[in-house]
This record gives C-alpha cells, sequence and structure tokens, in this order.
C-alpha cells in the first residue's frame, strides 16, 4: 500500500481514540444510541463516510499532484 494510505490510517486511528479517551462517558453514551438504531440507518450512515472518505482522498491527490 500507498505510505500516503497508511499515513491516513495512522490518523483515524488517533481520531478515532481520542473520543473514548477524553470523553469515555459521552463515548460510551454515543455508542449506545447507535447500537439501538436501525440497519439501515447504519448502512446509509456508513456509506456515507466511505463516500465523503474516497471524495476527501480524489480531491487531495488532484491537489497535490
Amino acid at each position: 500500500m500507498n505510505t500516503t494510505i497508511w499515513m491516513a490510517v495512522a490518523l483515524v486511528l488517533v481520531l478515532e481514540g481520542i473520543g473514548p479517551m477524553i470523553y469515555p462517558g459521552a463515548w460510551r453514551k454515543m455508542v449506545q444510541s447507535l447500537s439501538q438504531l436501525p440497519d439501515h440507518l447504519l448502512r446509509r450512515f456508513g456509506g456515507g463516510l466511505v463516500v465523503a472518505g474516497i471524495v476527501v482522498y480524489y480531491m487531495l491527490t488532484k491537489t497535490i499532484n
């Protein structure tokens, strides 16, 4: 894999770890409320995140190159 992609994955891990590290109570409530959502809403949310990530990645590669 490209080094840039590994750096992006590392940044995601850091950002994802900040929530439970700083605000464990709020993070637990958020996860609990997400677990009660219907499957179709979780799939839409996940799909939106994937599309947003692809768009940002595409924009960054066009800007850098």
